[in-house]
């Protein structure tokens, strides 16, 4: 009996199913991370109306905020005089939504992002908050789109019986599974500086607010014992395989690990070699700006230092 439970469908299904809602939630913040994100710098397509087109598209589908407003708030975002203000839309998140503040101890961040993460009031929020800004803009033709596509997609589940699959397989990792992505990957992009660098709101400022986030760990040393040595890149192997595995997939896609370098070069068509556009810019010194590239290794490790740096800032200094 049990090896049928294995090779029968629908047993099969499930068992695949954590590996089909991870891919699923890759793909969608895929969608978030690279395309709906980079339209709004006008760096996916050659002319800016296509661009906009397709960001209007993705986020009346996908449930993200109207793309003309997040556009006009991303630049914001961009520019060093709003970075880490109350109208910064990084800041707004992290203080707004996850409900950290400037001086909170580390530990309790860290309880507050758990609580968060597994929380049907949080994920209810944030969700009510993407469907207003999504399908409710009062942008008729931008809204007709969204409601017209989820409108028809719930309809036909219905009538052919389908409403648990299409929860299971969309609703979920559209909702729940890609906030839960959000929330991991916002709070490990940016850092709060010293309380000087924060003042100045110069290129500097722009440097260390920012950090190169890898997901990975160095390798063992060399052991002179062979049963230390292999115990040692068992343990390396099994880490790299899941914990950095997961984060890279589900929380640092497409050129997340690089935003330290978007920041840097916000305009450029090389974000689709991110990686050895960075190198490039960090081995010539990254012209125009006085401080080279800072990086973290490991997502949880990005998070925690960040985390140290909000505990360590004044909450003045989150200022207009």
């Amino acid at each position: 009996m049990c090896p049928l439970l294995l090779v029968e469908p629908p047993y099969l299904a499930w068992l695949l199913l954590p590996l089909g809602l991870l891919a699923t939630s890759c793909g969608l913040g895929i969608f978030q991370v690279i395309i709906f994100h980079h339209c709004s710098h006008g760096t996916v397509f050659r002319t800016r109306e296509r661009n906009r087109r397709v960001g209007r598209l993705i986020s009346a589908l996908l449930l993200f905020k109207r793309f003309d407003d997040y556009q006009r708030e991303h630049m914001l975002h961009h520019s060093p005089k709003k970075l880490l203000t109350e109208e910064d839309e990084f800041a707004d998140f992290v203080l707004g939504m996850c409900g950290l503040e400037p001086g909170m101890p580390k530990r309790e961040a860290w309880r507050r992002i758990g609580t968060n993460l597994v929380s049907p009031v949080f994920h209810s929020r944030f969700l009510l908050r993407r469907v207003r800004a999504s399908l409710f803009t009062g942008d008729k033709a931008h809204d007709l789109v969204g409601l017209t596509a989820w409108g028809a997609l719930l309809l036909v589940a219905a009538a052919t019986g389908t409403l648990f699959e299409l929860s299971v397989a969309l609703v979920l990792p559209v909702t729940i599974l890609l906030q839960a992505a959000t929330v991991l990957r916002i709070l490990c992009e940016h850092r709060f500086p010293e309380a000087d660098l924060i003042s100045t709101r110069d290129r500097a400022f722009v440097c260390h607010a920012t950090t190169g986030v890898f997901p990975g760990v160095s390798p063992p040393e060399m052991s002179a014992s062979t049963v230390a040595s292999v115990l040692s890149w068992a343990i390396w192997w099994s880490k790299m395989l899941t914990v950095h595995l997961f984060a890279r997939i589900f929380v640092l896609v497409g050129d997340a690990p690089c935003h330290d370098f978007h920041h840097r070069r916000p305009a450029t068509r090389r974000w689709t070699d991110y990686i050895h556009a960075r190198q490039e810019d960090l081995e010539a010194g990254s012209p125009g700006f006085t401080s080279g590239y800072f990086e973290s290794w490991g997502l949880f490790q990005a998070i925690d230092s960040n985390l140290a740096s909000l505990a360590a800032t004044a909450r003045d200094a989150i200022r207009h």
